[in-house]
């Protein structure tokens, strides 16, 4: 997974109300040049959601966000999510995940609990709410002392800030739902989730070549 983030270091974090366009969604997302997608478990509709991509877009690395219990990374893990991010961090939830050799990045947001992380033998951290928990700022901070540690923040990043993010070493990659907004999935407009898949990617370019 951090061979895979390190290639391409933005996931769209995506919100499901209808699964029937959940593929279109994803289809956008792969041609604007950003293929690691996260369906978030907030919705009845994510499990259908997260086997359509798998079946019909095998272009798609598909995972599950907002995964609070060891239940539901088996189940997930059951309809196609191929690695599981969580809010927080959580025993069972990082368990369930190893259990089934799934990748997992939990949630953090002070120096305990990257600590507890690091001590379940965890690198890859998400670093929730990003904007409210200190930014780059705060990252800066936690990777002074957690040096193997790296980071994935996510709440708060949109185009304006993503470029102070990735260009952070501790930064592995950013996720966000700015590239997936609810009215543009309602109204069926995937051409502009393209382009704002694509302007992620011309970013990434520019910063990380």
């Amino acid at each position: 997974m951090r061979t895979l983030l390190e290639q391409i270091p933005v996931v769209p974090v995506v919100v499901i109300e209808d699964a029937s366009k959940a593929v279109p969604v994803a289809s956008a997302l792969v041609a604007g040049g950003l293929p690691i997608i996260e369906v978030t478990m907030r919705t009845a509709a994510a499990a259908d959601a997260i086997a359509a991509i798998r079946s019909a877009v095998p272009e798609a690395i598909i995972g599950a966000g907002t995964v609070l219990s060891g239940e539901q990374v088996h189940a997930i893990v059951k309809a196609g999510a191929r690695f599981i991010v969580s809010p927080g961090l959580h025993h069972d939830v990082v368990g369930a995940a190893n259990d089934l050799s799934v990748p997992v990045i939990p949630g953090i947001a002070t120096a305990t609990e990257a600590q507890q992380a690091w001590n379940l033998g965890l690198q890859i951290l998400k670093f929730f709410p990003a904007g409210q928990a200190g930014g780059p700022a705060m990252i800066k901070a936690l990777a002074s002392v957690f040096r193997d540690v790296v980071f994935m923040p996510t709440g708060g990043v949109s185009t304006a800030n993503l470029r102070d993010y990735l260009q952070m070493p501790a930064v592995l990659a950013c996720g966000g739902s700015w590239l997936t907004p609810a009215d543009v999935i309602e109204n069926g407009d995937y051409d502009r989730i393209t382009e704002l898949a694509a302007e992620a990617v011309a970013i990434i370019k520019e910063v990380r070549g």
